[in-house]
This record gives structure tokens, sequence and C-alpha cells, in this order.
């Protein structure tokens, strides 16, 4: 799924990798985030993703002309989850609307594991 843009110069058309990667990224950054996490199909069991596996933790969706950000995080334990998912919904929303040009309808967290 490509997001495809128009503006007074021409059309812009944006791989779906780069907005994953951007989200990714930006969720990687934030304060109390230990990781990208990614469930296997297969049995259910939670893997952590380093950097060079962005994509199994983060899911782009197309909602009309805007997307919608899914992230699977693995927060460090002893942070208050609900304000480490309110700093990733901004910085994913604000990073992404800048970076890729893509507007941001929505970014749901999903905790999936707490780690020491």
């Amino acid at each position: 799924m490509d997001c495809k843009f128009n503006t007074e110069l021409g059309q812009i058309t944006v791989n779906d990798e780069v907005i994953t990667r951007v989200a990714g990224y930006a969720a990687l950054d934030c304060y109390g985030i230990v990781g990208m996490a990614s469930k296997r199909s297969t049995d259910g069991l939670v893997q952590m993703m380093g950097r060079e596996n962005l994509g199994r933790g983060v899911k782009i969706r197309a909602a009309g002309d805007k997307v919608d950000i899914d992230l699977y995080i693995i927060v460090e334990y002893g942070i208050s989850i609900s304000a480490v998912a309110a700093s990733i919904i901004e910085t994913v929303k604000y990073k992404v609307e800048t970076h890729a040009g893509v507007p941001v309808n929505r970014v749901n967290v999903f905790v999936e594991d707490i780690r020491v």
C-alpha cells in the first residue's frame, strides 16, 4: 500500500516501508520503551525486535487519505504505561506527518510485554 497525495507540483508517492521505518524509529526514541514486539502467529510468543526488524512491530493501514498506525511495543518495568503510550502517540504522529508528509488518522499502541 503506497500512500499517494497531490501537491501543486505533482503527485507524491510514499512507500509503506518508509512510513513503517519512520514510525518505528520514532517509537524507539521514546523514553520507557525497550523495543518493538512481534507476535509469531504459529505459537503466539512475543519476540523482541531490534532496529533491523522494525516492520514486524509496526502495522500501517490506509484510512481514506490518511493512515492508521499500530505499534506493538515492549515497555520497561516501573514506567507508567499510559505516559509512555501518550508520548509514543504524539511523537509518532508528529514525525510521520513531518518527515514522510503523510497525514496520520490514528496511532494505536499495543503493549505486548514488560521487561525488567
